[in-house]
């Protein structure tokens, strides 16, 4: 039962962007508030919960540095100041509009402007990766399990991830993946959902931390550092 971190982007408290992802995926990941959603376009429940479930165990995000179990050299606190101290040196980030987009067989909202996210994700890969324990046989296990290329092998094997840096795409998941019959429903009523954010213009000014108990429990966002180069 090891307990994970995790380094995200999540959209300010309160703003349009977190009331929409918390109300679909049931469940605000700062406040711990579980939220039932309101109207899910003849949807039924079951099967939105079918959809939901993986990724609101995360919370609403866009992944920086995956999910790590700290090296047995590292702290919590000692990860909290490292991720500080990265925010200090680092100016927000431009998201542009977000658009709900296909990513193989799920749902996902992805920005117009990506070159300074894949900039900052970097950065969090590279520079935060001294607190992460290597993974387990299991782990790299089911990550090959999906088939990787030469190399997401490689990243595998060196970042414990195979889609950081070359193979990095930032999003924001909305669903796990759907039965093919389910693509286009779940489509049409997130975008009937989304239509009032659609000119929304986002960006990364702070990073948070995430963490997760053990893999029974959910990830909760814990911190954020704010982003404020001097």
């Amino acid at each position: 039962m090891t307990r994970r971190y995790a380094i995200y982007y999540a959209p300010p408290p309160g703003s349009a962007l977190a009331l929409f992802g918390a109300g679909w995926l049931g469940r605000d990941a700062e406040s711990g508030e579980a939220i039932q959603p309101q109207d899910l376009h003849q949807i039924t429940r079951d099967r939105w919960r079918a959809a939901i479930s993986a990724p609101a165990a995360y919370g609403f995000h866009g992944t920086l540095k995956p999910p790590f179990a700290l090296a047995p050299d590292s702290s919590e606190a000692d990860l909290f100041a490292a991720v500080a101290a990265l925010g200090a040196t680092q100016a927000p980030v431009a998201l542009g509009r977000l658009r709900l987009t296909r990513l193989g067989g799920f749902l996902a909202l992805m920005p117009e402007q990506v070159d300074g996210i894949a900039t900052l994700a970097a950065r969090c890969v590279r520079e935060l990766d001294r607190f992460r324990a290597p993974p387990s046989t299991g782990e790299l296990d089911r990550r090959r399990a999906k088939g990787l290329s030469a190399a997401q092998e490689e990243l595998l094997q060196h970042w414990g991830y195979p889609y950081v840096l070359g193979e990095f795409r930032f999003h924001l998941t909305l669903t796990g993946n759907l039965p093919e019959a389910d693509a286009d429903i779940f489509e049409a009523a997130l975008r009937t959902r989304y239509a009032p954010f659609v000119d929304y213009a986002a960006s990364v000014d702070d990073i948070c931390v995430f963490r997760q108990e053990s893999q029974k429990d959910d990830f909760v966002l814990t911190n954020r550092f704010p982003l404020h180069q001097r």
